[in-house]
C-alpha cells in the first residue's frame, strides 16, 4: 500500500513537473518570438531609413544636375542676349553717326541758303543804288540805265560763277583723291594675310638610320624607282634620321614626300609597292586640289562655279609667282576687291568673282600659248562665266580695255596684293621659269614620255618611250636636248641630260 502511494505520488509529481517544464519552455519560446519580432521590426526600420536616405540623396543629385544644366543654359542665353544687345548698340551707334552726319549736312545747307539770301539782299541794295545814280546821269533814261546795270551785273555774275566753278572742280578733285586714298587705306588695314615662305627642298624624318638603306634598296633600285616616278631628287647624306627631297615643282615634291612617308609607315619598300603608293598618292593629291578650290569658294561666299574652274583654282595652291602662293593671292585679291566694291557701291559678287579667277590662267598656261590673262579668260568664258567676269580676267594686265568698274577694281586689288612688302621675289620666279623651260624643251622632243628637272636644274632626267625609241635613238635624243638647251636658255654651270629607256613586261597569274 505504501508502495502504491509512493507510485501515485511520483506520478503526480512527474505530471506537475512536466507541466511546469512545458510552461517554462512555452514562456521562453514566447519571449524568443517577441525578441525576434522586435529585431525584424528594427531591421525593417533601418532598411526603410537607409532607402529613404538613398532616395533623398539621389533626388538631391538629380536636382543638382538639373540646376547646373539650367544654370549653363541660362548663361548661354545670357551670352546670346549680350551679343544681341551689343549688335543693337552697335547699330544704334551707327545710326547716331549717320544722323549726326545728316544734321551737319542740313546745317551746311541752311548756312549756304542764308548766305545766298544775304547776297541777294545785298545785290538788291546795290541795284537800287545804281539805279538812283543812273537816274542822276543826264541824258540817260531809266531803261538805258537798266541796260547798263544789267550788263555790269552780268559781267560780275559771270566772273563770280567762273570762280565758283573753278573752286568746285578743285574741291571735287581733291575730295575724290582723298576718298580714294581713304578707301585703299581702310581696305589694307582690314586685310590680314600670311606671307608665303617657299623653298625647293623639304625633309622627311626617319624612325632609324637603318631606314636609309631600305629606301636606297639593293643596288639603289628603290630610290631610283621613287625618283623616276615622282620626278624629284632624293638626297641621303649624313643628316641623322632624315632624308631631303629636292624639286622646284611643289606638286611633285609634295607627292614624293607623302609617298615616302607612307612607305616608311608601311615598311614594305620595293619597286612594285613604290609604284602602287605613288599612283595612289597622285589620286589623293588630285582630290585635294578639288577640295582646295571648293574650300576657297566657300571661304569667299561665292556662288557655285563650273567644276573645271574649281579644279584649276585648286591647282593654284601648288603654284607660286614671285614667291606668292597663287591660291592665297587669288583669295587675297578677292577680299580686297570685295572691300573696295562695298565702299564705292559696286557689285561685290561680280568684283570678288573676277578677282578670284583673275589668275586662273596660270594653272593652264603650260597647256597653250599666250598670256595667262587671255587663256584664263577663255577658260572662264567656256565655263559659262558672265562677260563682266571674263573682261575682269582679260583686262587685269592691260591686254584689253576695262569695260566695267568691277574690272578696274580687280586691277587695283591685284596691284595692292602684289605690292605689299615681302609679297614677291623676282629671283625665285626666274629660277622656276628656267626649270620649267628645261622640262618643256625635253617634252617637245619626239619619243619623250615625260621629263623632270632635278638637282636645282643641274640635271634633266628624261623618260623615253621604250616601244618607239631604241638605245641609239635615246643617245640622239640626249644630244638634241642638250644642243637645244645651249641655243635657247641662259644658265650657270652645266646641265646633265640623262635619257632613261626602260622596258617592262607585266603578266598576272590567275
Amino acid at each position: 500500500m505504501q508502495t502504491l502511494i509512493i507510485a501515485i505520488a511520483s506520478v503526480v509529481v512527474g505530471v506537475v513537473l512536466g507541466y511546469i517544464i512545458r510552461f517554462v519552455i512555452a514562456r521562453m519560446n514566447a519571449n524568443s518570438a517577441e525578441i525576434m519580432k522586435h529585431k525584424i521590426i528594427q531591421e525593417a526600420k533601418e532598411k526603410a531609413e537607409s532607402e529613404r536616405k538613398h532616395a533623398i540623396s539621389s533626388a538631391n543629385s538629380e536636382i543638382q544636375k538639373e540646376r547646373h544644366k539650367l544654370e549653363n543654359e541660362t548663361k548661354e542665353r545670357r551670352a546670346e542676349l549680350q551679343k544681341l544687345e551689343n549688335r543693337v548698340l552697335q547699330r544704334e551707334a551707327n545710326i547716331d553717326k549717320k544722323s549726326q552726319y545728316l544734321e551737319d549736312k542740313e546745317r551746311n545747307i541752311e548756312n549756304k541758303t542764308k548766305q545766298i539770301k544775304e547776297k541777294e539782299e545785298k545785290l538788291d541794295r546795290i541795284i537800287e543804288e545804281e539805279k538812283k545814280q543812273l537816274e542822276k546821269i543826264s541824258g540817260l533814261s531809266v531803261e538805258e540805265a537798266k541796260e547798263v546795270l544789267i550788263r555790269e551785273i552780268e559781267d560780275d555774275a559771270k566772273k563770280a560763277a567762273a570762280k565758283i566753278i573753278d573752286n568746285i572742280e578743285k574741291n571735287a578733285i581733291e575730295t575724290g583723291d582723298r576718298k580714294a586714298r581713304e578707301i585703299i587705306v581702310q581696305t589694307i588695314q582690314r586685310l590680314s594675310s600670311d606671307v608665303t615662305q617657299e623653298t625647293s627642298v623639304t625633309s622627311v624624318s626617319l624612325p632609324s638610320e637603318e631606314m636609309k638603306g631600305r629606301i636606297i634598296g639593293r643596288e639603289g633600285r628603290n630610290i631610283r624607282m621613287l625618283e623616276t616616278l615622282t620626278g624629284v631628287d632624293i638626297i641621303i647624306d649624313d643628316t641623322p634620321e632624315a632624308v631631303v627631297i629636292s624639286c622646284f615643282d611643289p606638286v611633285r615634291k609634295h607627292i614624293a614626300k607623302v609617298s615616302l612617308e607612307k612607305l616608311i609607315l608601311d615598311g614594305r619598300i620595293h619597286p612594285a609597292r613604290i609604284e602602287e603608293i605613288v599612283t595612289k598618292t597622285k589620286r589623293e593629291v588630285e582630290d585635294s586640289i578639288v577640295r582646295a578650290g571648293e574650300d576657297a569658294i566657300a571661304d569667299l561666299n561665292l556662288t557655285a562655279m563650273h567644276h573645271e574652274l574649281v579644279r584649276h583654282m585648286g591647282r593654284l595652291q601648288y603654284r607660286t609667282s614671285y614667291g606668292q602662293n597663287m591660291l592665297l593671292h587669288s583669295k587675297e585679291v578677292a577680299n580686297i576687291a570685295g572691300m573696295i566694291a562695298a565702299e564705292i557701291g559696286a557689285d561685290v559678287e561680280m568684283a570678288k568673282r573676277g578677282a578670284f579667277l583673275h589668275d586662273v590662267g596660270k594653272a593652264i598656261e603650260i597647256e597653250g600659248e599666250g598670256s595667262h590673262a587671255m587663256s584664263g579668260a577663255d577658260l572662264a568664258k567656256r565655263c559659262g562665266e558672265k562677260e563682266e567676269v571674263v573682261n575682269s580676267i582679260r583686262a587685269h594686265h592691260n591686254d584689253v580695255e576695262t569695260q566695267t568698274v568691277e574690272a578696274v577694281i580687280v586691277k587695283a586689288a591685284d596691284a595692292i596684293s602684289a605690292a605689299r612688302p615681302g609679297a614677291r621675289m623676282e629671283s625665285f620666279e626666274n629660277y622656276i621659269k628656267r626649270l620649267d623651260s628645261l622640262e618643256k624643251i625635253a617634252d617637245s622632243m619626239e619619243g619623250v614620255e615625260k621629263s623632270f628637272a632635278i638637282q636645282a636644274g643641274r640635271e634633266l632626267r628624261v623618260m623615253a618611250k621604250s616601244d618607239i625609241v631604241d638605245d641609239n635613238q635615246a643617245k640622239q635624243i640626249a644630244r638634241d636636248i642638250a644642243k637645244k638647251i645651249e641655243e635657247e636658255l641662259k644658265y650657270p654651270g652645266i646641265i646633265k641630260v640623262t635619257v632613261i629607256r626602260e622596258t617592262r613586261a607585266v603578266e598576272v597569274a590567275r
